[in-house]
């Protein structure tokens, strides 16, 4: 197998709805700086059939999920127009597992380009901040895979959606911001920013920095999603998800009954 051939296999799978075995139970060898060119190679194609590049998202940021998923580090993906949902459009048919955690999310007023990059120079850069739901789907079955393979695998991006609130970052504490996530009307888990990173403008840092490391920036006017701040929850058809910030609002989230296609 080569980079060629499992960015195809990834896309794939992602287009017929079909999970599928690690990349690194075949590819034995598959190590990270390899699977971000895996990365770049599903983004060059995504671009080709005529998706936008929109941002960036960041998985596993919080501790508890880097255990929970046998990973130790975060990591950082792309974003297209396809991925993001309006408000109050359900996620619809077409993804195989997919999990809903929220986010506190970034819209960039200017280029942030690593490396060396502070979270207080991050901040620096942030136009907006709001309130978001992240929808996952890894390709891999049952969520199983090494830091390799969901790099590769993009992070598991398939949707996002942002809240009905826009704030500038000097008014709120991000790290303080608290969110509570119901499905089907259950409280269910709750965090606050401190969850992604000790404060989301760390993570914002990290994702400038490790991109710098492949000869990327941030641009401006990109949306950037910083990270899971609870674990993410199953959204089986039918299921209703509203994630209640303290400040930022409340995203609401459907997932489509099977009847309603």
């Amino acid at each position: 197998m080569n980079v060629g051939e499992a960015a195809g296999i990834l896309l794939d799978a992602e287009g017929a709805a079909r999970d599928r075995a690690p990349l690194t139970d075949e590819w034995t060898g598959l190590d990270l700086s390899t699977a971000y060119e895996i990365q770049d190679e599903t983004l060059r194609r995504r671009l080709a059939r005529g998706e936008r590049l929109v941002g960036v998202k960041l998985g596993l940021t919080s501790v508890a999920k880097q255990r929970t998923m046998k990973i130790d580090r975060p990591l950082v993906a792309w974003l297209t127009d396809t991925m993001a949902l309006a408000p109050g459009v359900p996620i619809g048919p077409g993804l195989i597992h997919p999990r809903a955690e929220p986010e506190i999310v970034f819209i960039l007023r200017k280029r942030l380009e690593g490396p060396g990059v502070t979270a207080a120079e991050a901040l620096e850069a942030v136009g907006a901040v709001y309130a978001g739901v992240e929808v996952i789907d890894s390709r891999f079955a049952d969520f199983r895979f090494t830091l390799p393979d969901v790099v590769a695998d993009n992070a598991s991006a398939a949707r996002f959606v942002l809240g009905p609130i826009r704030v500038a970052t000097d008014k709120l504490d991000l790290s303080l911001e608290a969110c509570l996530l119901h499905v089907d009307g259950e409280a269910v888990d709750s965090a606050t920013g401190a969850a992604v990173q000790g404060h989301p403008a760390q993570a914002l840092a990290f994702a400038a920095n490790t991109l710098a490391e492949r000869g990327r920036a941030l641009e401006a006017g990109w949306t950037v999603l910083t990270g899971g701040m609870t674990d993410a929850v199953p959204i089986p058809p039918g299921t209703a998800l509203a994630a209640e910030f303290s400040h930022l609002g409340t995203v609401v989230l459907r997932a489509d009954s099977p009847q309603e296609h």
